[in-house]
């Protein structure tokens, strides 16, 4: 069988666009890594919590930048996450870590320390990776080959993050939403926001397999054309 080039690809989007099922999915059925850099900032600012760092204190923050072992496995049928040999893949998903993790993510020195580790795992990636964010294409790495941007209607992204958080309610889902793409496309360093060569994906009125098969279909195109 002949070799596949390698293919990178980032993935940018605010929360509940679909970004991670249709990550995980494009990657497995490509046979690619797979890379969800908001669990590795939500890994960080659970560490931070739980080590009783000052959120509000962002010289505290950058000062503890350094000192937690985060390391991410890459299989998109199993992606993992351990922060100094711990599993954190649930603790970091909790409400206490999400109201936090916009705050952290904002500390210049977090963003350079899990860039680094970003980029190390995307060199690695023999076979090519996708990688999920709010900053991949725009900062994390740009010389990516394919670029895509997964946008959604407030009101939608809210109902499937409310579907996923049983019982959420949809109002209240969708004011925090708003309120997170405010500070994450806000703040100063690596906003999220989306590259000039990004090709942007509207997942409003499509169905998850549909978003997949569209992203699916772009990759397929880029590693064609390598």
């Amino acid at each position: 069988m002949e070799s596949v080039p390698a293919v990178i690809v980032a993935i940018d989007g605010p929360s509940g666009t679909g970004k991670s099922s249709t990550s995980k999915a494009v990657a497995a059925q490509l046979g690619l890594s797979y890379l969800d850099t908001g669990a590795q900032y939500r890994a960080i600012t659970w560490w931070m919590v739980t080590n009783g760092i000052d959120i509000d204190d962002p010289s505290a923050i950058a000062d503890a930048a350094g000192k937690p072992e985060i390391v991410s496995g890459t299989d998109p049928e199993c992606p993992t996450i351990t922060v100094d040999g711990t599993d954190v893949s649930a603790p970091i998903r909790t409400q206490e870590v999400t109201a936090r993790v916009s705050a952290v993510s904002a500390v210049p020195e977090v963003r350079t320390r899990i860039t680094e580790l970003q980029r190390s795992l995307a060199a690695a990636a023999e076979r090519g990776i996708v990688v999920e964010g709010r900053d991949i294409g725009t900062t994390v790495l740009p010389d990516a080959d394919l670029k895509i941007f997964l946008t959604a209607s407030p009101e939608a992204r809210a109902a499937r993050r409310s579907g996923e958080l049983k019982g959420a309610d949809v109002n209240a889902t969708r004011e925090a939403l708003i309120k997170r793409d405010a500070a994450d496309s806000g703040r100063k360093t690596s906003p999220l926001a989306k590259a000039d060569d990004a090709v942007e994906v509207d997942t409003t009125e499509l169905t998850l397999q549909q978003v997949i098969e569209c992203v699916v279909t772009l990759v397929e195109e880029k590693r064609a054309a390598k």
